[in-house]
């Protein structure tokens, strides 16, 4: 009988570590989704960084403002432009295809993303001194990084979340994901080193950044600081295509 109970157990063991493994050396392709270049007319800037060369969306060129977005985990992000064009006449948004995503070279990491976040930045301000930042999803993760290092003037935050370790200690928590993640994306680490005036949109039914995250992290931002809008019977994937979503953006933008 207890032979049977120890059999059982290293059993179960076995399939722990398998699946911790799997888990382990997989998880960059379990965070990041690659998307391929779609063929487009919109004007190109050409960021070269650390040996990779980054395709980065221009709209609205030479406006005196400048918006730079970091979009999903798996979002191709000229799918954008059109809506983009419209709701941010004011600013030069600049759409930035992540390594390996949309014609970039490389693989995507958390420090090559924010590398490239801190270049494009300085890039732009060579022409554009006011310069705020938009993220969704993991983009938050960008955008946060990138407005505790320089002087952003605004953030957008689309679904945002505290970090990807709490996120994954959520959605896996059998493993001890602090050790394990290679990439942390900790965003409310960060908040007490952010100064711009903050909008977060969160979707009510969100199914892949569960409330709580992103509520941990609005609660890092002095209350005079940070404008929430929740977006009803919206989802992650969805929340862009409710009327509220770009209302709420421009009029945080343009006041």
């Amino acid at each position: 009988m207890r032979l049977k109970i120890f059999e059982k157990m290293i059993y179960i063991l076995l399939i722990y570590l398998i699946a911790g493994a799997v888990l382990f050396f997989f998880q960059r392709k379990l965070l990041y989704f690659p998307t391929g270049k779609i063929p487009h007319a919109y004007e190109t800037l050409t960021l070269e960084n650390e040996n990779e060369t980054l395709k980065v969306i221009v709209l609205n060129s030479g406006r005196e403002q400048a918006l730079l977005y970091f979009g999903g985990n798996a979002e191709t992000v000229v799918y954008n432009a059109a809506d983009f064009i419209t709701a941010f006449p004011l600013h030069t948004v600049y759409l930035l295809n992540y390594r390996g995503y949309g014609g970039s070279s490389g693989q995507p990491t958390e420090a090559g993303i924010f590398a490239d976040a801190l270049a494009l930045f300085d890039k732009v301000q060579k022409k554009q001194e006011r310069i705020s930042v938009m993220g969704r999803s993991l983009g938050s993760g960008a955008a946060t990084y990138l407005a505790s290092k320089r002087p952003v003037e605004k953030m957008l935050l689309i679904s945002p979340f505290d970090s990807i370790k709490s996120v994954a200690q959520n959605k896996f928590p059998i493993y001890p994901m602090f050790l394990m993640l290679k990439d942390k994306y900790d965003s409310i680490g960060r908040v007490k080193d952010i100064s711009a005036k903050t909008i977060v949109l969160i979707a009510e039914n969100d199914e892949v950044i569960p409330k709580k995250h992103s509520l941990r992290l609005i609660s890092e931002f002095p209350p005079e600081q940070i404008t929430v809008k929740t977006i009803s019977d919206a989802g992650h994937n969805d929340i862009s295509n409710k009327m509220e979503y770009y209302n709420h953006l421009k009029d945080f933008l343009n006041n």
